[in-house]
């Protein structure tokens, strides 16, 4: 399990002339565009608010709110890190975790309290509000190089008219009126730019108290999911093998009893009990290598994932539409994971969803993250339960790093998907 470097507290960037100059220019941007959106988003909330007890109405533009601050916030966490180079995480919307309405309530009120879709709008703000200081310091400072070469355009002797201003200045002091006002304002300009840094830094980037205990909540849980994981195909496997492989075997073992007892008075008679043990041997054996299938698939290894995947739609008893595209081999235990959520889903689709086809989609997304969704045309209804097949592949994904996210409404159909971290 790899955890990503936790960002240095002493690098340099904040000074740089190039993020000062981009922060400049971009400070200068967001005093023109930070106030229409603001004024977009309060006007959907204020009507938001006022439009609740008309059918409810209001509530969908209170979703929209939610949503357009984590636009705000995704683009604003993309313009920092874009300009300094931070590190950052990508802003990602919160992920379902339970189907029908309640989860959709609970998504939603897990992206509205969003910390770092907060500390980013709150970021934006700021920066509009330093954006309205550079723009005025901007036209001082034009207005002071002008000023600074007024000799040249006004003559040698009376007033000259400062530009944007429309205060009077005598020409003879306008060169050092003039150069000073430019230093001043210029100074002011370069120094909001690197406050900018500073304050993007400390409001973007969590402390290093906060990220060494997230890192150790990721890995806390992913240690309990790991746990867990293995306590339910340890359940698995004995179940299988008492439900299963054993009285078949003790049948086996009784057959062959009963055989050996006729062989001498009844030879067709034991041929036949004989012939009986040797079909429940062979069944004995398929099953065997179907639980061996269900701990390690060995084609996993030697193949890949696709070719892995291939054979387990092969064997589905449900049609499955495969769509693998994938550039090269991830990290065995990524690939466990996606592979073993997918033969868990088709397994479900098979015994409880009453579904007549299946879709799988795997992809090798840009964040090196292995993705894949599993569709049913099922009845739906399909529910995270305590030692279930769901259960399991959520804590398999969870060790692995993943996320795990499951739909299915009452009348279908069920989709789950599960992203997996790939260190290939």
């Amino acid at each position: 399990m790899t955890s990503a470097a936790l960002p240095s507290p002493t690098r340099t960037w904040t000074f740089s002339p190039g993020p000062v100059a981009g922060a400049i220019a971009q400070l200068a941007a967001l005093a023109l565009v930070g106030p229409v959106v603001f004024t977009v988003l309060f006007t959907l909330l204020g009507t938001g608010i006022g439009l609740i007890p008309v059918l409810g109405i209001g509530l969908v533009l209170l979703v929209g709110v939610v949503y357009a601050l984590f636009g705000v916030a995704w683009l604003e966490v993309a313009r920092v890190d874009g300009l300094y180079d931070l590190g950052l995480p990508a802003l990602r919307p919160r992920a379902r975790t339970r189907p029908g309405f309640g989860g959709f309530l609970l998504v939603l009120w897990q992206q509205f309290i969003d910390p770092q879709m907060w500390r980013a709008v709150a970021n934006f703000s700021i920066a509009t509000v330093l954006g309205f200081i550079v723009l005025p310091l901007v036209s001082v400072f034009a207005a002071s190089v002008s000023l600074a070469f007024a000799p040249l355009y006004a003559g040698g002797e009376g007033t000259v008219e400062v530009w944007l201003t429309g205060f009077e200045v005598v020409v003879a002091w306008a060169p050092l009126i003039g150069i000073l006002g430019a230093l001043v304002s210029l100074a002011a300009i370069v120094g909001l730019g690197m406050l900018h840094g500073v304050l993007s830094r400390a409001i973007m980037v969590p402390s290093r108290e906060a990220q060494y205990a997230e890192a150790a909540r990721t890995s806390d849980a992913q240690r309990a999911g790991a746990l867990r994981a293995s306590d339910l195909e340890r359940t698995r496997i004995e179940r299988d093998l008492h439900d299963g492989v054993q009285p078949r075997l003790v049948s086996v073992g009784m057959t062959l009893g009963l055989a050996q007892q006729k062989i001498d008075e009844d030879p067709s008679a034991a041929k036949s009990l004989i012939e009986e043990a040797h079909t429940s041997t062979k069944a004995a054996i398929t099953e065997l290598r179907q639980l061996a299938r269900g701990i390690h698939a060995s084609v996993l290894d030697d193949r890949g994932l696709d070719a892995a995947l291939s054979a387990l739609a092969a064997r589905s008893h449900v049609p499955v539409h495969l769509d693998v595209r994938l550039d090269g081999r991830c990290s065995r235990e990524a690939e466990t994971a996606v592979y073993f959520a997918i033969a868990e889903s088709l397994t479900n689709a098979a015994k409880h969803s009453r579904a007549a086809e299946c879709r799988v989609v795997v992809r090798l997304r840009d964040e090196n993250v292995l993705w894949a969704r599993i569709e049913d045309n099922g009845i739906g209804g399909a529910r995270v339960l305590p030692g279930g097949g769901l259960d399991g592949i959520s804590n398999r994904v969870l060790a692995a790093g993943g996320t795990f996210r499951l739909d299915s409404p009452q009348g279908g159909p069920t989709a789950l998907e599960v992203s997996v971290p790939c260190a290939s």
